[in-house]
């Protein structure tokens, strides 16, 4: 699956970014899509992931309240809203999808694990620096 990232930049400190992941000729709806940031020296996370469908929302407790995971079936993408940026919100962002699956089995306030996407896009860097 041909994952793209869109929407990374230069924002401040308690701005807002949305991120889009889309997959050209390909519908998201049967994937379930997950969000991870990787920032530099350390390792990949995930913040956020939707079921297949768009049924139900993970999200970490490290951005709870902040982000917030949508879809548009019309327009076959999938965003990651981000309000209240913080510096430590600085890393490249990167779309996963797998096909038909649950993000329910994640413990209570951890986003999802890498190991369980199969196909990811190439990453969009987000900075927040004043």
């Amino acid at each position: 699956l041909p994952l793209v990232e869109s929407g990374g930049g230069l924002v401040q400190p308690g701005g807002s970014l949305r991120l889009s992941c889309a997959a050209a000729g390909f519908a998201l709806d049967n994937y379930a899509i997950g969000w991870f940031r990787q920032a530099p020296g350390k390792e990949r996370v995930g913040v956020a992931c939707s079921s297949t469908g768009g049924t139900k929302t993970n999200i970490a407790d490290s951005v709870k309240g902040r982000f917030a995971v949508s879809r548009d079936r019309a327009k076959r993408s999938v965003y990651l809203q981000m309000n209240s940026l913080k510096p430590e919100d600085t890393a490249v962002y990167y779309c996963a999808a797998e096909w038909d699956y649950d993000c329910s089995g994640y413990p209570v306030g951890e986003g999802p694990s890498s190991v369980d996407f199969g196909s990811w896009g190439q990453g969009t860097q987000v900075t927040v620096s004043s």
